[in-house]
Parts: C-alpha cells; structure tokens; sequence
C-alpha cells in the first residue's frame, strides 16, 4: 500500500483489449491504495523520435550532433525539453514500471520504443559505470504485459517464433536491468484476437488476479540463462 506505480500504455483504441488490461490494472492497484500514474502515449502525442528538439538552449558541440552526448549534457544541466523531464520524473517516483502493449514485429511499438530512447537518458537512468546492477534506476521493479497476434505454441521452443523470451532479451534485459530495475515475470496474453469472448473474460480475470498478489512475487533471475536456457 502506498505504492506508486506508472504504467507506459502504448495503444490507440481505449476499447481494445490492452485498453481493458490497463483500466484492470488501474482500478485493481488503486483499490490496493497505490497511486497510479498513466502515461498514455497515442493520447499524448508522444514524440517517438529522438532529435535535437529535446535539447533546450546551446549544444555541446554544434559541429556534429550527438544525440547520446548532447542529452546527457542537457540533463546535467537541466536543459532536456520539457515532456521528458515530465516523463523522467514519473518514472523517478515509481516503484513499478508497467509497460502495456501490442507485440509489433517481435518488439514493442515505436511510439514506446521511442519513449525508452529519450527517456532514459544517460545520467539519468545510467552512467558510463553504473549500469545492470548498479543501473542508476535501482530499487525499481518493472513489468512487460502484453498481447501477441499469434497463439502460444507459436511462441515456444519448438514453434515458428522461438521461445517468447527471445524476444524479452532486448526489452527487459537490455533497457530495464541495464538501467538497474528488476523486473518481474512478463505478463503475456496471446492472440486475444483469436480466442472467443469466454476465454477472453478469463484473461482480464487472470491478470486481475495476479495484481492481487503483485507486491508479493519475486522478480526474475536477471541472467542470460533465464532467456536463453
């Protein structure tokens, strides 16, 4: 109780099934008395691409422009544009990170991908020296729900797609433990689309369920063998 949460919501249609899996998470973790942060980025506008707009004022070296570089000089000075300094201090204040979302060619949608580019900037999230465990952003958890369009075994050893968690590696292992978040399991509904309206209830039903009990899981062993066993 207590806890703030934000959750990264990245699709366009409130109806759609992620738009039901992010008012479950909402009302649920409210109900639990956390305060409930939504970044809702289609609504917002989000800018995905990352360019020299994100920097207010002088640029460190105006010869040759450096996006890396020039935001890590802008945040040490405070000089980032000001929807990611909104967005850094949601992100500074929460406890968990949510990321909802459609599964789009293997990867989250760029508006999202997008929101980890300028977001996490370094300084910010990491350091040259501080990152996975001594990531800048430690003491933080995250987790991934999504929706995919194929069924699970699709998403299996055996099956055409490989194992779901292949697919995991960059997101979580490579933006949230690189920045020093733990991160809990995924929370992975497949081919909502394709299933009938009972099966469908019983997914909402599942992940209100789960939430019940999110304070008490333990995250992931946030090694290469957990992907890639």
């Amino acid at each position: 109780p207590g806890k703030k949460v934000l959750i990264v919501y990245a699709h366009q249609e409130p109806k759609s099934f992620n738009g039901s899996l992010l008012k479950i998470a909402v009302e649920e973790l409210t109900k639990q008395g956390c305060s409930v942060t939504v970044s809702d980025l289609y609504a917002m506008q989000f800018e995905p691409r990352a360019t020299r707009n994100d920097i207010v004022g002088h640029l460190h070296n105006s010869e040759a422009f450096n996006y890396g570089v020039e935001t890590w000089e802008a945040y040490k000075r405070g000089g980032l544009s000001k929807d990611l300094v909104e967005e850094q201090k949601k992100v500074q204040e929460a406890d968990l990170l949510i990321f909802q979302f459609p599964l789009f060619w293997f990867n989250m949608p760029a508006i999202l991908k997008g929101w980890m580019d300028r977001v996490l900037v370094q300084g910010f999230a990491y350091d040259l020296s501080k990152v996975y465990d001594g990531g800048l952003l430690q003491g933080k958890l995250s987790l991934f729900s999504f929706t995919t369009g194929g069924g699970q075994e699709m998403y299996s050893k055996e099956g055409i797609g490989g194992d779901i968690r292949y697919v995991l590696w960059p997101m979580q292992h490579g933006i949230m433990h690189f920045c020093g978040v733990k991160v809990l399991e995924p929370h992975i509904c497949y081919a909502p689309e394709n299933v009938s309206e009972e099966k469908r209830k019983e997914m909402l039903a599942a992940w209100s369920q789960r939430l019940k009990t999110l304070w008490k899981e333990e995250p992931i062993d946030c090694s290469p063998e957990w992907y890639f066993k």
